[in-house]
């Protein structure tokens, strides 16, 4: 999404090549985080008061942003959470990515999604991944602000790159219905699982988006509704990180021994091996969007989400 970086025209690299090093290197992954900081430093926050104003890929209007978590809070290939809003009249423009894969999220209203020249209107909650190699845009055509969401992760650790195409799809025509793949975080599709992750209470629950979704090493989108008083047992994995992102409510996230009150707009980065756990110990329910990044592809654990007992 940044303007500063140097476009590029890189081939999609092979996945299996790519697979096969990260087989190699999942050991060491899952054991050489330096000790990360106290988790009331690494939670972001959404703040307006801390968006910038700027225009992306040749936009014909503004969007105002913070980066919510830095690359640098999880040793997988994550460059970036952003948290936004896109003014009226403006977005993102058509560009292409050819090492990275990118998701634009809608909170509210609604907006015209771009990918791969069709258009569509998208309601929020609503997102469009995009694979690598595929063009995509965003833009408000509406007169207010549209809260908004771009995720983008790595081929590679720490590479960025983007072509423009010098279009701001401004007055696009729309299809009807998107030709490109869409995650609604309807609270209607979930389903009830009781004690998930050894937990209390029951929670409902749905993988939005698998790992057949995308080419890189980003795994999975889940949907996650804790009732009032239930919770989201103490668990970990040691193969994926995942950020937790409060799309509703209040609650405690403990990560270790540590734990802390989230909000709405809270981001939790959590790392490899880290127990962690969720609880909506408010009035009301604590609803979560969880992004997994793994560090080898299709690699999810041995046992996903093993429940963490006492001394472990």
């Amino acid at each position: 999404m940044p303007n500063t970086w140097i476009p590029r025209n890189y081939g999609v690299l092979p996945v299996l090549a790519i697979t096969a090093v990260f087989a190699s290197t999942l050991p060491a992954l899952a054991q050489r985080a330096a000790p990360p900081p106290p988790l009331a430093d690494r939670i972001g926050h959404t703040d307006p008061s801390k968006y910038t104003h700027s225009r992306s890929h040749e936009s014909a209007g503004d969007m105002a942003c913070m980066l919510l978590v830095p690359p640098t809070a999880m040793d997988v290939n994550l460059n970036f959470m952003h948290r936004c809003e896109i003014m009226p009249g403006g977005g993102v423009g058509h560009h292409f990515h050819n090492s990275t894969e990118e998701m634009f999220i809608v909170f509210d209203g609604q907006a015209e999604f771009t990918i791969d020249g069709r258009t569509s209107v998208l309601k929020g909650t609503v997102g469009a991944p995009v694979r690598m190699g595929h063009s995509h845009a965003i833009y408000n055509p509406s007169d207010k602000p549209v809260e908004f969401m771009n995720i983008n992760v790595a081929m590679n650790k720490g590479h960025y790159d983007a072509f423009n195409l010098g279009d701001a799809r401004v007055g696009a025509p729309k299809d009807a219905i998107p030709t490109f793949m869409t995650m609604n975080l309807d609270r209607a599709t979930l389903k009830p699982i009781q004690n998930y992750h050894g937990g209390l209470g029951t929670v409902q629950y749905r993988r939005a988006l698998d790992t057949d979704v995308f080419l890189t090493n980003w795994s999975y989108v889940d949907h996650l509704l804790i009732p009032a008083g239930a919770s989201d047992g103490l668990h970990r994995h040691m193969g994926v990180e995942e950020i937790y992102y409060v799309l509703n409510g209040s609650g405690q996230v403990q990560v270790g021994t540590q734990t802390e009150t989230i909000h709405k707009g809270d981001a939790v980065p959590v790392r490899f091996n880290e127990p962690h756990s969720f609880t909506a110990n408010g009035s009301d329910a604590l609803e979560l969007m969880i992004v997994g990044i793994a560090a080898q592809k299709n690699n999810l654990d041995t046992e996903l989400g093993a429940p963490v007992r006492d001394g472990q």
